[in-house]
């Protein structure tokens, strides 16, 4: 026995439903596209440099005063100063007249974990030579 329940309707696709999740998953992938861009810009200003790790720092309270000179050195050993990058020449003549300002003033070295120890002691020797003696090493813990 057929039991009558009216008139069979035909299933619909609910299209707004359906509108509503593609919108979601276009505004997701426009936002997160314009994320990684902006990380990639970011980086290319960056000069890339991996700093080694360290488990104990000292700062000392004459040091923290004066604003240090930062001398990046990267992986394969070019040294910049201010993200600009500068010949050995170059160097030694900025360290030459750091030393001629204030011989006192703090250097600070962020050399990459994987720069040959070398390329450091050479810097370390410039400064030695110019008489800038209150060199320290950034790490990051």
């Amino acid at each position: 026995m057929r039991i009558d329940l009216g008139k069979d309707d035909e299933p619909e696709i609910g299209l707004i439903a359906l509108i509503d999740c593609i919108f979601f998953l276009l505004m997701f992938f426009m936002v997160a596209t314009s994320f990684k861009q902006q990380d990639t810009k970011k980086r290319e200003k960056d000069i890339p440099i991996t700093l080694p790790t360290s488990s104990a720092t000292l700062v000392k309270a004459e040091a923290a005063l004066q604003q240090p000179l930062v001398l990046t050195i990267d992986a394969q050993g070019v040294v910049y100063i201010d993200k600009a990058r500068l010949t050995l020449q170059a160097l030694h003549d900025r360290l030459r007249d750091e030393a001629a300002k204030n011989p006192a003033r703090p250097i600070r070295l962020d050399g990459d974990r994987r720069t040959p120890y070398q390329h450091i002691v050479h810097v370390l020797d410039l400064c030695q030579f110019e008489g800038l003696t209150q060199v320290s090493l950034h790490t990051r813990p």
